[in-house]
């Protein structure tokens, strides 16, 4: 087994990447939902709803915490996954031309380095545009009272106006669609992999774990490829 090239012992990294991996599955279902409520039209009461959903994610202590181990989570598996790549190329003979990986492994499982470096470009540009500025930008401009009398940054409409926007919106929501896309690819590698480095490993289980775990590469990335472009095209406008 390939050491890590953060962690010194190969069972650390087997153990660590499985959990932080498995809990990654985890916050995008809970991600999902809470990004769900953009799909709501503003006349239904959803720039209070999502407002408010946004301020519980980042001023519950329990949910910070998480949100930390999230962070540091996803780092992880991005700088890993690029350093490995890396790594193995230094050490793969160049003359070893009878090689052939493709003839028993994914495409994804060989290609953790790009799909890391494309889903970390995401993380930084997505943290900037949202996360920064909800917690360090401009939004106090917009603080506003709910109907429930709570006072709120408005992280909805920023959300709906970056997609909305005539120039960039529609390049915005593309670019979110292809960071999606190499989610779904590291997905598909990486859940099933991750219950058998657990020791989830059994013929009676493993075909149905990959069922699984390839029902969710698809069906949660693309759920949030679509969002951007439902408010692109479809959501009314404010």
């Amino acid at each position: 087994m390939a050491k890590s090239a953060l962690l010194k012992s190969s069972l650390a990294k087997k153990y660590w990447m499985a959990f932080t991996g498995l809990f990654l599955c985890l916050f995008l279902v809970g991600h999902l939902f809470g990004n769900l409520q953009l799909l709501i039209p503003v006349s239904e009461g959803a720039r209070d709803q999502f407002n408010e959903y946004a301020l519980f994610m980042t001023t519950n202590p329990a949910v910070k915490l998480l949100s930390y181990l999230t962070y540091f989570s996803i780092i992880f598996h991005a700088i890993d996954g690029i350093m490995l790549t890396i790594n193995n190329r230094k050490a793969r003979p160049q003359s070893y031309v009878s090689f052939r990986p493709s003839t028993n492994t994914m495409w994804s499982s060989r290609n953790m380095g790009i799909l890391g470096t494309v889903i970390l470009a995401f993380i930084v540009v997505h943290m900037t545009m949202f996360w920064g500025e909800m917690k360090f930008g401009g939004l106090d401009d917009t603080i506003y009272t709910t109907a429930d009398g709570m006072e709120v940054k408005d992280l909805y409409t920023l959300t709906i106006k970056t997609f909305q926007d005539a120039q960039y919106g529609l390049l915005w929501a593309i670019a979110y669609a292809v960071a999606m896309l190499a989610i779904a690819f590291h997905l598909s590698h990486g859940f099933s992999s991750g219950f058998q480095s657990l020791g989830v490993n059994h013929p009676k289980y493993n075909g149905f774990i990959k069922k699984v775990g390839m029902a969710f590469a698809v069906l949660v990335p693309l759920a949030f490829a679509v969002i951007p472009f439902y408010i692109h095209f479809v959501l009314e406008k404010i």
